[in-house]
């Protein structure tokens, strides 16, 4: 029997789609992962998961399936013989399986799933391979030292003549520093096959949506599999299981939009509206060495004329504040100031912390600055633990307050951050959640998907919190390798930026005003690439 797609993947529960900045005075590169699909899963200490496909074997997974009360999809034929496909809804968001016997057009209604509690399942997952011998899946890590890892896989069981899709673990042992792939399946295909293996998947609390479909089938035998591609909070309860991996893979084809969290000209928490929150800025030559107050005054300057009338900075260093501040005071321009955490130390204890604090203290023009942000990914990074990073919120409120500042304060992390642990604790010190989303790091989104991608989870690190929440960081990079159906290229940086623009774009702070030369390529080869500056005033008009 053959299988095709219809509908491509849109926006997903995978919190690992996302970029991170580093500080500058540490030099590390700026993509901590090339792919952080459930990023906070399985390893211990000592190991860091850059890549999770858990997967089985090939060809023996059937759906869940649930009795519909729904009616079967409606079927315009082609030829005079009259065609039947309809599937029962699945008890998960899993893809729903059709069967369409014979040529003909075929219509496939909507479909609705709520999810009332967060499940585990072993859910599909579909590949296109040529023929030959394929290594499937597997959990992928790298370890910085010898250490014991241990992963959940799927899997299949036959007893007495039935094949069963289930959930296992195993205990690898990385003998020393390396990559390891655990866990991966061998197939061997005669000719060019669409592969269905079963995944580990875990679905949050929410209401799911298979949008409905039209398809013209030519051939006999075709089943085509309608992923769920958008989904929005179904109850107040927090999730705090991780996300689940990215849908199946498809054929080029229409995707219908995620239901967007905020429209572009919405009201954000800072209180303005617009078709974008600002865009991150750095004061550093391409050569790594500090901007002078000149060069800094022309960057803000052009960045006004881009039509961008907030910046976002990271840290104190290289006279952020003094150079950034009059520049930004000159040209009519606000600042999102920020406090970086690194591996030195969560704490006021840690000098680099506090020398920042005490910079902010110091400079403490308040009229400029709409927001403080207290840490950039430092919950992913392990920078801290969620009672590190709470206490240290507290204390900046705290000697920020003492010299007059009284907007709001926030952290900003990855999606998988925020529901990979109960951070309630952070939730009741910020005034809104905050993240880093980058639509290019989650491999079945494309340029037109990227603004669908970066609403819904935008939606995900709000129910977290229960409170409206921002995009700290969001964008595509220019040069670099494809990640499945995510390319680099001005093009679709263009692309990707005007579909945030549309669906989020006032919550949305851009990643990043220039290209950073001084960065390392990193594995994607994409890391010095993100500046968007001439992109964001060729889409603003200016």
């Amino acid at each position: 029997m053959k299988a095709s797609f219809v509908a491509a993947a849109a926006a997903l529960l995978a919190g690992g789609a996302s970029a991170g900045h580093v500080h500058h005075r540490h030099a590390h590169d700026l993509f901590k992962a090339e792919k952080r699909g459930n990023d906070s899963a399985v390893c211990v200490p000592g190991c860091t998961t850059i890549y999770s496909t858990i997967t089985g074997p090939a060809g023996l997974y059937t759906p869940p399936a649930a009795p519909s009360t729904s009616k079967p999809a409606a079927v315009v034929p082609t030829t005079s013989s009259a065609l039947v496909a309809s599937s029962p809804p699945a008890l998960v968001p899993t893809p729903i399986a059709q069967t369409c016997p014979t040529p003909g057009t075929y219509t496939f209604p909507a479909t609705t799933v709520v999810v009332t509690e967060t499940t585990t399942v072993c859910a599909a997952s579909t590949t296109k391979v040529p023929s030959g011998t394929h290594t499937l899946g597997g959990v992928t890590t790298v370890v910085t030292t010898a250490t014991t890892v241990v992963c959940p896989y799927a899997t299949t069981k036959t007893e007495a003549g039935v094949v069963t899709s289930v959930i296992e673990t195993t205990t690898y042992i990385c003998p020393s520093a390396g990559t390891y792939t655990i866990a991966p399946v061998t197939t061997v295909v005669a000719t060019e096959t669409v592969v269905v293996v079963p995944v580990v998947t875990t679905y949050c609390p929410g209401t799911y949506t298979a949008p409905a479909v039209v398809t013209t089938i030519t051939e006999t035998d075709v089943v085509i599999y309608c992923p769920f591609t958008s989904t929005a909070p179904a109850a107040p309860a927090v999730p705090t299981a991780a996300p689940p991996p990215p849908p199946p893979s498809a054929s080029p084809a229409s995707t219908p939009a995620a239901s967007p969290s905020a429209s572009p000209s919405a009201s954000t928490p800072l209180g303005t509206g617009g078709k974008q929150l600002g865009v991150t800025y750095t004061p550093y030559q391409q050569n790594g060495e500090c901007k002078d107050s000149a060069q800094v005054m022309a960057d803000i300057g052009a960045i006004k004329q881009s039509g961008v009338d907030r910046v976002r900075v990271y840290s104190t260093d290289c006279d952020t504040l003094p150079n950034v501040g009059a520049a930004c005071e000159a040209h009519g321009v606000k600042i999102i100031a920020g406090i970086f955490i690194g591996e030195v130390g969560c704490d006021n204890g840690s000098p680099d912390v506090a020398e920042q604090i005490s910079a902010l203290k110091a400079w403490a023009q308040w009229d400029l600055v709409d927001l403080i942000v207290i840490g950039n990914e430092a919950l992913f990074n392990g920078f801290c633990t969620v009672s590190q990073l709470h206490d240290l919120i507290v204390h900046v409120k705290t000697e920020i307050a003492s010299t007059g500042y009284t907007g709001p304060v926030t952290t900003t992390d990855v999606v998988s951050a925020w529901i990979g642990s109960d951070v309630s604790s952070i939730c009741e010190v910020i005034d809104f959640p905050s993240g880093n989303i980058h639509a290019y790091f989650n491999g079945g989104t494309t340029p037109e998907q990227a603004g669908d991608f970066v609403a819904g989870q935008l939606q995900i690190i709000e129910h977290v919190c229960g409170k409206e929440g921002l995009i700290l960081e969001s964008g595509w990079p220019t040069a670099g390798k494809c990640i499945e159906n995510a390319c680099p290229g001005k093009d679709a940086q263009k692309t990707a930026l005007a579909s945030i623009v549309e669906t989020c774009g006032s919550k949305t702070v851009f990643f990043s005003y220039t290209d950073d030369l001084w960065k390392r390529p990193g594995d994607c080869e994409c890391e010095r690439s993100w500046g968007c500056g001439d992109v964001l005033a060729e889409i603003f008009g200016a």
